[in-house]
């Protein structure tokens, strides 16, 4: 009880929940069982949230920092023992500077409420994925988040100028610089991004904004083979001057599966096809933009590659577009248990690794239940989902799939992370030269093995 009253010290007593009410809360949102930790806290200040890994160091207690609690690899499980370290009063964010196009938030920003803002200003914040509504900044740092935008913005890391953080000891590291050139030694903050809570917890961050976009245009496409796929992107990539925002691709079994659940089976378009894309462009010509788009799909349908095109003629027909690519519920009904991989693949291994799944599935694994591929296909980013009746086989599909991303020399996780779900097959992707140094790394920045133990590596 002591040690819960020198906590609560720290970030007063409404601001600490015990174990036993932690347990009346599932564990993150993909897994509905109850938590497991000595108590959560939600500090308000960078000085709370090193006040209370100082506290964690010299008692021992892990201390596994958490977010919004959307991310798909167990990556804030936690023991009995655990401190719960919640980022959610870390909330503030100050209004976008429009001249250097930068704005600092907290780590507890939910995505959404900064998107929001800096389009009130004009800006364009280049980080979005489905999860935005309830996502955190912290969270998508933390695990280098990619999502729609990453072809034309790049991912989380893309987006950071400065960082603060905070170590396993309670060391507060603050460089939060608004600039973009800033060659003095080691860049730090790129320790951070994309470590997942295990050498730090992120508290703060200047972002780099953008110029928020006036038109949009949309259109979903068809395709017989793949190769005309990847001419498409680079006739995108060109022709629409640098205006290409997405280019999201799905195999038919996805696109026909959401299509029956979410349109009764009225495909927008008219004939079955190996490959479609959604794609968009947003620029700033109003006058111009929706005439260059359309006539570079024309271009696309004359030249062959396309089989077939339809261009969205309101936000309503944007929207229903959309929710064929990003709504997920009926694949979760049909994937009771799901096992979903997140990859990076070169684009010219792609076409082969999906016919190689799917080959290696019904020869070795016959009982799985369907197989989804989709993905942002402009940053070599695929998500590949399928399902057992039960979860017997799980171990024997996750190898299967994962050796195979390993033959084509891709990586086991775009951007999710690897927390405890993909721990056990990091080395498919990394040489046990580079897990030592990781290492190396952990022993160095947090010796007693406090932050987030467990999660990545072993």
């Amino acid at each position: 009880m002591n040690a819960l009253t020198s906590l609560a010290d720290i970030v007063g007593s409404r601001h600490l929940i015990e174990a036993e009410a932690l347990r009346e809360r599932p564990q993150d949102f993909w897994n509905n069982v109850p938590t497991r930790a000595l108590a959560l806290v939600r500090p308000a200040s960078v000085e709370e949230v090193s006040a209370v890994l100082a506290w964690c160091n010299r008692n021992g207690s892990p201390v596994v920092p958490e977010g919004g609690r959307t991310n798909l690899i167990q990556g804030t499980a936690a023991s009995p023992e655990a401190v719960l370290l919640s980022t959610e009063r870390l909330n503030q964010f100050d209004a976008p500077d429009l001249g250097a196009m930068t704005v600092q938030a907290g780590s507890g920003v939910v995505l959404q409420a900064l998107q929001e803002s800096c389009h009130a200003a004009g800006l364009r914040f280049g980080l979005d994925f489905g999860a935005r509504g309830s996502a955190t900044l912290g969270g998508a740092l933390s695990t280098n988040a990619g999502g729609f935008q990453a072809l034309r913005y790049g991912v989380a890391r893309d987006q950071v100028r400065g960082l603060e953080v905070v170590l396993a000891d309670g060391t507060v590291l603050s460089h939060l610089t608004p600039y973009a050139k800033d060659n003095t030694g080691y860049d730090l903050k790129h320790l951070f991004i994309g470590s997942e809570g295990t050498l730090g917890v992120i508290t703060r961050a200047i972002l780099r904004l953008h110029p928020a976009p006036v038109t949009a245009n949309t259109a979903l496409l068809s395709f017989t083979d793949f190769d005309a796929v990847t001419r498409t992107l680079s006739r995108l990539r060109r022709d629409l001057q640098g205006t290409l925002s997405s280019f999201e691709i799905m195999w038919r079994e996805f696109f026909e599966f959401n299509v029956d659940a979410l349109c009764g089976g009225r495909s927008p378009l008219s004939e079955s096809c190996p490959f479609y894309v959604l794609c968009e462009a947003e620029g700033f010509a109003p006058d111009m933009d929706d005439a260059r788009f359309e006539a570079v799909i024309m271009q696309a349908l004359d030249a062959g590659d396309v089989k077939d095109a339809v261009i969205a003629q309101s936000a309503r027909q944007r929207d229903e577009l959309w929710r064929i690519r990003e709504d997920f519920e009926a694949e979760q009904e049909l994937f009771r248990v799901m096992i979903d991989f997140d990859i990076s693949l070169p684009l010219s291994a792609m076409d082969a690794f999906s016919r190689e799944v799917d080959e290696a599935l019904n020869t070795h694994i016959p009982e799985f239940l369907g197989l989804h591929i989709l993905g942002h296909l402009g940053d070599g980013n695929l998500h590949v989902t399928t399902g057992l009746p039960t979860p017997e086989r799980s171990d024997d599909l996750k190898a299967l799939v994962y050796g195979l991303i390993a033959k084509h020399g891709g990586s086991i996780s775009a951007e999710h992370g690897i927390g405890l779900n993909k721990r056990d097959y990091l080395g498919y992707s990394r040489s046990p030269e580079e897990i030592a140094t990781m290492r190396l790394l952990k022993k160095a920045l947090d010796p007693k093995n406090t932050l987030n133990p467990g999660k990545i590596l072993q």
